[in-house]
């Protein structure tokens, strides 16, 4: 049942979360506040050939998951998934937006770091961009894993609709945009904050309007958000103006730019809005 005035509610709660962040993520780190809860969850691992590691993936399944037990559910994908990441407080606010009836009980996927720099970048003929780890480029085989490996072991393991998302910020928001870009039939819908677009000289900004199927048919949901940093909201911007002028009308693009939020606060703000705007 829908709770009335829910909307409302969703700037105090986005504010709510905001405060509680005592670090802000950085485009190395995504590091969540040490007193933050963590929610009820299972825990998994995966042997992954394709990166040739084993995973750690945490999980939140709705209450109406053990209460339903021939119902299934929709999925939300997100790298920085780490309890020790922004698993704890993405799985916290869908708890809360599920209770407020702003949107549908949805299962959350938090695919925990290894090597966060490597897994969410493409290649780049930047030297600077090569400097902030020792690898760097690993995104096609991060996505590959999401798609071979892990998509199919979570619908062994979980009652799943089909229906799917992604959410990440930074580096991550970077994975989420290079992903709709390069293979968007993998997931319904995309939340990306702050995207770091600057990669590689802002390649993908020169590059996205090849990547757009423009007879696609098969509605997508595309959530973009930029916070303060001149760099990353003129870039984001750039990238809606092309999506814009060359998506097919089966796009829904939503841009909310944040000037007043920053890097590290933009996910806990933004995340209620987007999250209510896109998985009602």
């Amino acid at each position: 049942m829908h709770l009335p005035g829910w909307r409302a509610l969703l700037p105090a709660l986005g504010v709510a979360l905001t405060a509680a962040s005592v670090q802000a993520q950085t485009a190395g780190t995504a590091s969540a506040p040490a007193a933050e809860a963590i929610p009820r969850h299972d825990v998994f691992t995966i042997a992954s050939p394709t990166l040739a590691e084993r995973r750690t993936i945490n999980v939140y399944t709705p209450p109406a998951y053990a209460a339903s037990a021939g119902r299934s559910f929709p999925v939300l994908y997100m790298p920085d998934g780490g309890l020790a990441e922004d698993f704890p407080h993405v799985a916290n606010t869908i708890d809360s937006l599920i209770a407020l009836g702003a949107i549908r009980p949805v299962i959350v996927v938090g695919i925990e770091n290894t090597q966060r720099r490597r897994d969410l970048t493409g290649p780049t003929r930047v030297a600077s961009d090569s400097a902030i780890a020792p690898k760097v480029g690993g995104s096609a085989d991060f996505r590959r894993f999401v798609r071979e490996e892990l998509m199919p072991e979570v619908r062994r393991r979980y009652r799943c609709s089909g229906e799917t998302s992604i959410v990440g910020e930074s580096l991550a928001g970077l994975f989420v945009v290079e992903t709709f870009l390069l293979e968007p039939k993998l997931f319904d819908r995309y939340i990306a904050f702050s995207p770091s677009v600057w990669w590689n000289g802002g390649e993908l900004l020169r590059t996205a309007r090849e990547g757009i199927d423009r007879k696609a048919r098969t509605k997508r949901v595309l959530f973009l958000s930029a916070a303060n940093e001149e760099q990353i909201s003129d870039g984001t911007a750039l990238m809606v103006v092309t999506l814009r002028t060359q998506s097919p009308a089966s796009l829904d693009l939503v841009y909310e730019p944040r000037p007043d939020l920053t890097h590290g606060t933009i996910f806990r703000g933004m995340a209620p809005t987007a999250f209510a705007r896109v998985l009602r």
